[in-house]
């Protein structure tokens, strides 16, 4: 009886043993579509794809909602996003190329590398290191509205602007974001190779890597078979189109458009200590150090609810965090239209890639994190609810503080000047010129991106409204970009204050007035001699046939620009201007120089 219990008990093991071996693990993937599907419904997108990686290979691919909306042309993984400053890595990575060839020290100052480069101050420009770059501790703030609303085709002229952005902080004491520090990055790697940032980066990188699609411009992914328009949403609930923006010099920051198909080869290549198909395409030293903690970017105590995400670093061109126990390295990207977000557990060796057609979307770090969830194990957090939840509260919180504030606008003021005195071109060097003109009695500026209302607040501050291409002003915009202009002592607007940088004065832009063109003719009007008093006198005469001068004895002479009806300003003296008489025949009869410190006369002669 004992024998036959035995051998009962003896094939019933072994009939378990054989269930487990049969039965396959559970997918941790199971049913996940269906809650990105919501996702993407409860955050009013218009589309997104979404790739996960295991080492090296793709383990899930695919595309939600629309790359067109309007006409209902789904997302693939092959469809291609801009991608945003998930390309900054991309850039750091061909310093990282340089350094193993012993071109390049990451302790050296930047400047040894690119002369053309200057900073703010001389300690800056001693001190500044291609390191501090690479991990954003230059003490430099964005100064984002620099490149953004002031763009620029050329990479010179950018790298220009630097030298007049005031840093907000010691060399090395705060980390803060800078796009411009990528630019310069993009251009030592041009520097140092002789190749343009796009080339390198074409042969170097996505070639090995099979990313044949992916491509650097906005006109590049216009013309690709299949490729995402862009959307925002427009009071919180309306999916709307939105233009391309063209990124241009600032490339080297942002302007990658790729797939999650193609990216995910660019996640397998970190995964695996910078090797893809077992070739070497970035050195395993540079990848470590890549994505270890260079800058501390934040200090702070965990959130409650998720007590193990305690860390918060930069790497080159990488954000360093720890989530729910897992090291995770990690980058989002954001422009006109798209959202993005490129991930990886080095040490789980599993990486996620999102790409949203939504600028200023959550869905890529919601996607990410419940699909991360589920793969490394950990107890599902319902993301979404969370964000919805909180979506609710934030609402709520805002209505109720808008019965408490109290506007600071001084009811029944008026501005102290005509419109048209305010008209003319605004520049500040380390931004760009913007002009404002006088249309149908009101204020406009025009930046080279877009054209803005300035709306009146109180006394000389307007308040700017962003004018749609295609919806026209929104008068119902309740708050706009204050801007403050100033008058100087002769009563003339001198310029204006913008507050276009946080932790920093407003940055001032100088007025000039718009030049008009004058021909000979109508310049030779203006020449001959005029007397302020006996023995004091002013000549004015012509050079070629489109530059009229002044000439005082004993000073300099100066080059006149035409602004106005008989009135020119001193081209190198801000803020002095001639101002013509004429009688009833069109006849000048006088001069008259406007200046700071008073207004002299001087009768023709």
């Amino acid at each position: 009886m004992k024998k036959l219990f035995f051998l009962l008990a003896l094939l019933s093991m072994q009939y378990v043993n054989a269930q487990k071996k049969s039965t396959r693990p559970a997918d941790p993937l199971a049913g996940i579509d269906t809650l990105l599907e919501r996702i993407l419904k409860d955050r009013n997108a218009a589309g997104f794809a979404v790739a996960v990686i295991k080492k090296d290979k793709i383990i899930y691919a695919k595309g939600f909602g629309y790359r067109d909306y309007e006409k209902k042309i789904p997302v693939t993984p092959n469809t291609l996003f801009a991608i945003g400053s998930c390309t900054k890595a991309f850039t750091s990575s061909l310093l990282g190329l340089l350094n193993k060839e012993n071109k390049l020290d990451y302790d050296k100052p930047a400047r040894e590398y690119l002369p053309e480069l200057q900073f703010f101050n001389n300690e800056m420009n001693n001190g500044v290191t291609v390191r501090d770059m690479m991990c954003h501790r230059t003490g430099l703030p964005r100064h984002d509205f620099s490149w953004y609303l002031f763009n620029s085709d050329s990479r010179d002229s950018l790298l220009q602007r630097i030298r007049y952005h005031e840093p907000t902080a010691p060399l090395r004491q705060t980390w803060q974001y800078n796009n411009f520090m990528f630019l310069a990055q993009g251009m030592i790697a041009e520097k140092l190779s002789g190749k343009s940032w796009e080339k390198n980066i074409k042969e170097k990188i996505f070639t090995p890597l099979g990313m044949t699609n992916s491509n650097f411009s906005v006109t590049d992914l216009a013309k690709a078979p299949d490729a995402s328009l862009g959307y925002t949403l427009y009071k919180d609930s309306l999916i709307y189109p939105t233009d391309y923006y063209n990124i241009n010099a600032m490339g080297p920051a942002g302007s990658i458009n790729s797939s999650v198909n193609e990216m995910s080869n660019w996640v397998m290549t970190w995964i695996n200590s910078g090797k893809f198909n077992g070739k070497e395409i970035l050195p395993a030293s540079y990848t470590k150090e890549a994505m270890s903690s260079q800058m501390v970017m934040s200090s702070g105590m965990p959130d409650p609810e998720i007590p193990d995400a305690h860390l918060a670093n930069y790497g080159y061109g990488w954000m360093i965090s720890s989530y729910r126990g897992h090291y995770r390295v990690e980058h989002g990207g954001n422009i006109d239209g798209f959202s993005a977000s490129t991930s990886f557990y080095p040490n789980d060796s599993i990486g996620i890639v999102v790409l949203v057609n939504q600028n200023a979307s959550a869905v890529p770090g919601l996607v990410r994190n419940s699909i991360a969830d589920r793969l490394l194990n950990e107890k599902p957090i319902d993301w979404n609810g969370r964000t919805n939840q909180a979506r609710a509260k934030a609402k709520k919180a805002e209505k109720e503080a808008e019965a408490t504030v109290i506007s600071n606008r001084k009811s029944g003021t008026a501005p102290s000047h005509a419109k048209n005195d305010y008209t003319g071109l605004f520049n500040h060097p380390g931004y760009g010129t913007f002009e404002i003109i006088n249309r149908n009695d009101s204020l406009f500026l025009l930046s080279p991106n877009d054209i803005t209302w300035l709306r009146h607040y109180h006394y000389d501050v307007f308040e700017g409204i962003t004018v749609d291409k295609k919806t026209g002003i929104d008068s119902t915009q309740k708050e706009g970009l204050k801007i403050n202009f100033q008058t100087s002592t002769a009563g003339e607007i001198s310029s204006a204050l913008i507050p276009l940088q946080p932790g920093l004065k407003d940055i001032e832009f100088t007025r000039k007035s718009k030049p008009k063109e004058l021909n000979k003719e109508a310049l030779s009007r203006y020449t001959g001699e005029f007397e302020f008093a006996p023995g004091a006198n002013v000549k004015f005469y012509l050079k070629g046939d489109k530059t009229l001068f002044a000439f005082i004895e004993g000073q300099p002479e100066y080059e006149l620009v035409p602004v106005d009806k008989n009135k020119f300003d001193l081209k190198v003296l801000p803020g002095y201007s001639v101002l013509f008489e004429e009688n009833e025949k069109a006849e000048i009869l006088s001069a008259s120089f406007i200046q700071p410190n008073g207004t002299f006369k001087a009768k023709k002669k």
